[in-house]
């Protein structure tokens, strides 16, 4: 079997999954190959992404490692033989993968949740907003490079999936480009809030105890809670969280942030009140 060159991030978590079944189960790479007649090579192709697995080796491997969470198994299930070609694939060598990853796991997302801090969130900027925002990276992008993002950023904007997002007020201040720029983005946020699908929800500068829960993040949600996943941006791209410690941790980050927030009503009026101060 062919290996792969460049496993996707769903590849790999599909992976990591089953080596942590593994693990818990007490067995290694050799005594798990015994188990399913394979090799110790295949075991660790298999874990290191390299090559799929069938929904009968799937369920044989989870049946070896007692796993009897039959909704995780069939999300595991789901993720090995799903063979779709989405529309990021026009973006392949195009665009850094990790740009198609985020792209790919939005579109399995169940669920969604956003905590910004300094920008509006990039599911919800307008055009204008994201060509400011993807202008000023260093080191700098050349304008093909620049309407590329842009073009892929709008594609990722088709959200049907329950979203929700907190933005602090510094990222409704700060203006990434000019007054109109800022204006027309609060604009945009004030339609966005009243889709049914969407909910939106600010932090003033004036709210108390924000240094419990002050990161930015994204949350986006699995088939199962297992399968749930944060992202964080990094100077070489977005790193994708997936052990169970993390994902609850930012769990907790996420209601602290929802806590300290206006409700979305209160939160449409000041974002109402900010744009007529522009």
């Amino acid at each position: 079997m062919v290996l792969r060159r460049e496993p996707t991030a769903r590849q790999m978590r599909l992976a990591t999954e089953l080596r942590r079944l593994r693990e818990a189960a007490g067995l290694n790479s050799t005594e798990a190959a015994a188990l399913l007649g394979a090799s110790r090579v295949q075991i660790s192709h298999i874990e290191s992404g390299l090559t799929g697995v069938s929904e009968q080796r799937l369920r044989r491997l989870a049946s070896h490692y007692a796993c009897t969470d039959s909704k995780f198994i069939d999300a595991l299930v789901t993720m090995a033989v799903d063979r779709t070609r989405g529309w990021w694939e026009e973006y392949r060598g195009l665009l850094p993968t990790p740009f198609l990853d985020l792209s790919e796991l939005e579109h399995n997302a169940q669920f969604q949740r956003h905590v910004a801090i300094l920008y509006v969130p990039g599911l919800l900027q307008t055009e204008d907003y994201a060509r400011a925002v993807f202008s000023s990276r260093l080191p700098e992008l050349t304008h093909e490079e620049v309407e590329l993002r842009i073009r892929h950023r709008k594609a990722r904007q088709e959200i049907a999936i329950p979203y929700e997002a907190v933005i602090h007020e510094a990222a409704l201040r700060i203006r990434v480009s000019d007054r109109a720029t800022s204006e027309a983005q609060l604009t945009r946020l004030l339609e966005l809030s009243e889709a049914d699908h969407i909910t939106l929800r600010i932090i003033p500068f004036d709210v108390d105890g924000f240094a419990k829960a002050s990161s930015t993040m994204t949350y986006v949600g699995g088939r199962v809670p297992k399968l749930d996943t944060v992202v964080r941006d990094a100077p070489h791209g977005s790193v994708f969280i997936d052990s169970e410690a993390q994902l609850n941790t930012y769990r907790t980050s996420f209601r602290r942030v929802e806590e300290a927030s206006l409700e979305p009503e209160p939160s449409r009026d000041f974002i109402h009140k900010l744009a007529k101060g522009l």
